[in-house]
């Protein structure tokens, strides 16, 4: 195990969230978030230390912030063992959908036993392969999302913004849906700029781009949430009707983060009840939930 692990830090629970400080609209997603459980396969080399982020407390959670639906995403913990996303699909049933992870060589058999079971999309790991030359990771791309697109999922990155600042040419005219996670995770530490954002935003405008209001606190680091306003605010000016919303939880590693807190941002960054209905349920809907 590695000697840089991160520390996970204990749940908090669930009732001590902040309650949403507007009227959630029903039918509400929460479009990314991970479990762990016990007597489930990692990665012999995991970034943190094993969650306590069960199942059970995360339902708790939603009922605490009026969520009726969510997204389970495969975490980088469980690489591409998707088992227990696959158990947990079952047991929440047709509210709950799933995002794994998957070697290129998995067989249509089995993508087409996810579908049945509630996966939409496949994630690609960029962070593990932000080494790859650009051409290679445009060719990794086309070879994924040559898989979603007949079966009407999308492709999610999970990746450094600056290997989506890298994509951006090619994304802008990529005919398949595709989801950015983390806000497009353009953090100026790592040298992205106000004009590497925009084109993004240029992307969203115009592509099949879709980008996920998830994980703010990895855009702050360790300034305040609220100095994320203008980015989200940008991102809901732009295509409102292409965005959702994530909690991220359980927040790894900072499990005692406050979920609720997380949601308020929203009213924030979309201070029209019609633009939260587009991120909270209209698009989900369409990404996940149309059939």
């Amino acid at each position: 195990m590695s000697s840089h692990i991160l520390e996970t830090t204990p749940m908090r629970p669930a009732e001590s969230n902040t309650k949403p400080a507007f009227a959630v609209p029903a039918g509400s997603c929460d479009s990314h978030f991970h479990v762990f459980e016990t007597g489930y396969p990692h990665v012999p080399d995991p970034l943190y230390t094993f969650p306590d982020a069960t199942l059970e407390q995360y339902l708790a959670l939603t009922e605490v912030l009026g969520l009726a639906r969510m997204v389970l995403v495969q975490p980088t913990y469980y690489r591409t063992d998707n088992s227990l996303l696959l158990n947990v699909l079952g047991q929440i049933g047709s509210r709950c959908r799933g995002v794994v992870q998957v070697e290129e060589g998995v067989s249509d058999a089995d993508l087409d036993r996810y579908h049945a079971l509630g996966v939409r999309a496949i994630r690609l790991d960029l962070f593990s392969r932000a080494a790859w030359p650009t051409d290679e990771i445009i060719a990794y791309v086309r070879r994924m999302a040559a898989r979603t697109t007949p079966r009407g999922w999308h492709i999610q990155f999970y990746t450094p913004g600056t290997i989506v600042r890298d994509l951006l040419p090619f994304l802008a005219d990529l005919e398949d849906n595709f989801v950015i996670d983390h806000m497009g995770y353009m953090l100026e530490a790592d040298g992205l700029t106000r004009a590497d954002f925009e084109r993004l935003l240029g992307v969203l405008a115009y592509g099949n781009c879709w980008i996920k209001l998830s994980g703010p606190y990895r855009i702050a680091k360790k300034k305040p949430l609220t100095s994320v306003e203008p980015m989200g605010r940008a991102l809901v000016a732009a295509r409102p009707d292409r965005l959702i919303w994530g909690s991220d939880w359980p927040h790894l590693p900072d499990g005692q983060r406050d979920t609720g807190e997380l949601l308020n941002l929203l009213p924030d960054w979309a201070p029209d009840e019609a633009d939260r209905h587009r991120i909270l349920v209209e698009a989900p809907n369409t990404l996940f939930f149309s059939e």
